[in-house]
């Protein structure tokens, strides 16, 4: 064991020497040894200021510093010191080319090719889809939609809880929303607490203030209603984990604590719509734990065009039962220009580019991005999930990927196609 100890610790070093430096980082996350206390000796306190980062799955430490090579080897070198890595910093990646942000007075389900492409719905300018290029939510509907049973985590810059189309399917803790302001009346560690947390600011508060976060969250639950838009789920139950910040960007401590208070809260499914950085150790910690609780992780795959099988996009690339990395198509059917992909390290493919969906403020807007791909397969692994509640993250992972449609412009790009939601829930298999 000790061994093994050695190894991880010698690993996880050599990477940040290697190469992590040239991520943008904020201090350093350090991993020491299960009930040690030696962050208060004077020779780490005096390296800077020293914070418990208080997760359920280790003893971690931030240190805000910027530490030179001797005292990086010093830390590393200790006897209670597991890891250290760089505390990267996280974004949800804006597409930057073909990018839709058309405001939208009056969203309609007639708009939303992702879940019935008519052809005429999903086209741009110049070009028109293809019918049928969807993922199915019409038949899938036929057989559920969902019971409310389900809980989604939004983890991102949080979610307009008052938006009209969300409401309904917000998951609210009754026990902070009827108890003292200022007071945590659930004693779970957070205050007021009501529709989730914001970890930006260390506040029960997950506003949104950049709309990324809401229209995720519009995807996969907008309310089945006349007005506005559908999500792939008519009843779920959603909360917002906000740990990106309103211009968009986040730390792996805010990250490794967002999931620990989404698998804490109940949630079944948590929804990743963000990535950079280097590989974290503490990252995948808090994945693995989420795996270990049943959780199933869904992850963008990035929109750098990039392989993901040759150079790694995390969290997707994490290699845990519960992650299912998701790359963006268009309207024709194909990979979307800005989408990553990876024939071993891509998953499955979903509608993720000119996504019309909620955003802050009561509005609604289309977006593009594999941010928009990832919420359509939250939504489908929660559908699954309220059909067939006793499947492994890795069943369900599995079922994703072995009903998806395996049409010959995706097949090079993924391990299977596009995502289809009547095919997983029928268990239909090519």
């Amino acid at each position: 064991m000790k061994n093994a100890k050695c190894i991880l610790k010698g690993v996880v070093f050599s990477l940040l020497i290697g190469s992590a430096f040239a991520q943008d980082y904020d201090g350093h996350i350090v991993k020491f040894a299960e009930g040690s206390k030696a962050f208060h000796d004077k020779s780490f306190q005096s390296l800077g200021n020293i914070r418990e980062i208080p997760v359920s799955f280790g003893n971690f430490v931030h240190l805000d510093a910027t530490l030179n090579q001797k005292s990086l080897n010093s830390l590393a070198s200790h006897p209670e010191v597991e890891y250290i890595e760089p505390n990267y910093l996280y974004s949800f990646q804006p597409v930057s080319v073909g990018e839709v942000t058309e405001a939208i007075e009056d969203g309609k389900f007639t708009d939303q090719w992702g879940l019935k492409n008519t052809g005429d719905n999903s086209g741009g300018w110049f070009w028109s889809g293809k019918k049928g290029e969807d993922i199915n939510a019409e038949r899938a509907w036929d057989i559920t939609t969902g019971s409310g049973e389900v809980v989604v985590a939004v983890i991102d810059t949080g979610i307009d809880y008052n938006h009209p189309d969300l409401k309904e399917n917000l998951l609210v803790n009754e026990a902070e929303l009827n108890g003292e302001e200022g007071v945590d009346d659930d004693a779970n560690g957070y205050v007021d607490d009501i529709y989730g947390y914001n970890f930006v600011k260390k506040s029960g508060d997950p506003m949104d203030g950049n709309g990324h976060g809401t229209h995720c969250a519009g995807v996969i639950g907008g309310v089945h209603n006349s007005e506005g838009v559908r999500g792939v789920m008519a009843n779920v139950k959603m909360f917002g984990v906000k740990f990106l910040s309103d211009s968009g960007s986040g730390s792996t401590e805010d990250a490794i604590l967002s999931i620990d208070y989404a698998v804490k809260r109940g949630a079944n499914v948590l929804s990743n719509s963000w990535g950079g950085g280097g590989r974290s150790e503490a990252l995948k910690e808090a994945i693995v734990r989420a795996n270990e609780a049943g959780v199933i992780f869904v992850a963008a795959a990035g929109n750098s065009r990039a392989d993901n099988d040759s150079r790694a996009s995390f969290p997707a690339n994490y290699d845990v039962d519960n992650v299912i990395s998701v790359g963006a198509m268009d309207g024709k059917g194909k990979k979307s220009g800005f989408s990553n992909f990876g024939k071993e390290k891509v998953h499955v493919f979903a509608p993720g580019s000119n996504i019309l969906s909620t955003v802050q403020n009561g509005r609604y807007k289309k977006m593009s991005g594999t941010s928009m791909a990832a919420p359509f397969v939250s939504g489908i692994a929660g559908l699954l999930l309220d059909q067939e509640s006793t499947l492994t993250t890795g069943e369900i992972r599995q079922r994703i990927v072995d009903t998806a449609v395996n049409n010959s412009t995706l097949i090079d790009y993924a391990q299977s196609g596009r995502i289809d939601a009547y095919r997983t829930l029928m268990n239909v298999q090519d």
